[in-house]
Parts: C-alpha cells; sequence; structure tokens
C-alpha cells in the first residue's frame, strides 16, 4: 500500500503549483484523522485544487506503475483522478480495512458525477477492493456513459472481481453503446461460451435489421472461428 502512495504522490506533486501542494499535504493529513466528514471534503476539493488536465505520464511514470498495476490504463486519468487516488490510500494506509471500506464508499455515494467517476477509476488500487464490487457493478447499470466507461474501460477492476455474468453484462452494454470493446481491460482472459453467444445474437440482431456489425465484435468470441470469419 505504500508504494502505491508512494507512486501516485511522485505523480501527482510535480504537477501542482506551490498552493497545490501545501493543500494536498492538509488534505492527506486529515483523510488519516479518520473523520469521514473532513476526508469527503478533501476529495470533493481535488478537482479545484489539483485541476482537471489529463495527467499525461511520461514514459519512467508508466513504467513505475505498470510495476503496481500491471493492468491499469491510466490514459485517460486527469490530474484530479490521481489526486483523489492518493487521498484515499492515505485515508486507507491509517485505518483498518472495515473503517476505510466505509470512508472510502462515503466518499463515492456523496460525490458529484466526475467524482464517482475519478473513484471508478482508481478503485482497483485501494485496499479492500473486492468489498466494492456492489458499487462498480451498479455503475455498469447507470444511464450517464462517461459513468459507465470509467468502469468499464481502461480499468482493471472488472477483470478481477466481476462474475463470468457481470462481465459478460459490461460487454454487452459496451457493445450496444458503441464503447470499442479494445478499451475493456482483460477481455481476452475472460472470454467464455455465454458471451460469444450474446455475440453472435448481437450480430444477428444488427443483421436482421440491416444495420452493419462492428468488426470488433469478434474480440467478444470464443472459440467461433465461423462467426470470426463473417466480420472480418
Amino acid at each position: 500500500m505504500a508504494d502505491v502512495l508512494s507512486a501516485m504522490l511522485s505523480i501527482v506533486r510535480p504537477r501542482l503549483n506551490d498552493p497545490g501542494r501545501e493543500w494536498l499535504d492538509v488534505a492527506l493529513t486529515t483523510a488519516r484523522d479518520g473523520d469521514v466528514n473532513r476526508l469527503c471534503a478533501g476529495y470533493t476539493a481535488a478537482s479545484r485544487k489539483a485541476g482537471t488536465s489529463p495527467l499525461s505520464l511520461t514514459s519512467a511514470e508508466r513504467a513505475r506503475l505498470s510495476d503496481i498495476a500491471p493492468d491499469l490504463v491510466f490514459d485517460r486519468w486527469t490530474v484530479a483522478d490521481a489526486t483523489r487516488a492518493a487521498i484515499l490510500l492515505s485515508a486507507a494506509d491509517a485505518t483498518d480495512a472495515s473503517a476505510f471500506v466505509s470512508r472510502a464508499i462515503a466518499c463515492f455515494e456523496n460525490g458529484d458525477a466526475q467524482e464517482q467517476q475519478s473513484w471508478l477509476r482508481g478503485v482497483s488500487l485501494l485496499p479492500g477492493d473486492d468489498r466494492f464490487t456492489a458499487i462498480a457493478v451498479d455503475a455498469c447499470r447507470s444511464h450517464i456513459q462517461p459513468l459507465f466507461e470509467s468502469i468499464a474501460c481502461e480499468n482493471a477492476y472488472p477483470l478481477a472481481y466481476f462474475s463470468d455474468r457481470e462481465f459478460n453484462q459490461l460487454v454487452l452494454k459496451a457493445m450496444f453503446t458503441g464503447v470499442r470493446l479494445e478499451r475493456i481491460v482483460g477481455l481476452a482472459r475472460r472470454l467464455n461460451a455465454d458471451l460469444s453467444r450474446m455475440a453472435r445474437d448481437y450480430a444477428a440482431e444488427r443483421r436482421a435489421a440491416g444495420r452493419s456489425v462492428p468488426a470488433d465484435l469478434a474480440l467478444a468470441l470464443h472459440d467461433d472461428p465461423a462467426l470470426e470469419e463473417r466480420l472480418s
């Protein structure tokens, strides 16, 4: 946990100005004191204090993060996202697992759409993250597309913690909403017969309606070379 926090801070601090770094030091200390309201307040303030510019990692930063979070993709993260992850990691470092989980969930439940997106992007970095599955699965049902994409795309959490049924539903929703399947982390590792059947049914529905079948649908197929051939 300390290594993850250290890595995130090494990325966040250089991207803040002097007042921003002073605020971050206070926010990190506050996150450790056990007051959930103060934790949520610091979490909310990240967009104002740290800014929402793209994180834009350097090659060295990518290499360091790949060592501690090999399946997580940071391409769409903002500085605020990384700052919020650091604040939650600081809280986790100072409290027992059960207390941390309830405080982390409070940050999600009390956050606006952008704060919830930050939370979902960073959830796989948090300790006890298997206890956040219900929130992640529910986010996949959201009609807010950016919220859905924050858990479904460039995110290692579903790969690690979703059941086959939950993962398949995520992929199916991505198909229906036009999300490129290549954005789903670990899709090739989670292929299964039910997902292949769902992909075939979806392709058949589109053909019956006179609509084209997305070429990337083949990424959802499990041992189905005939369908792959038709889609190529």
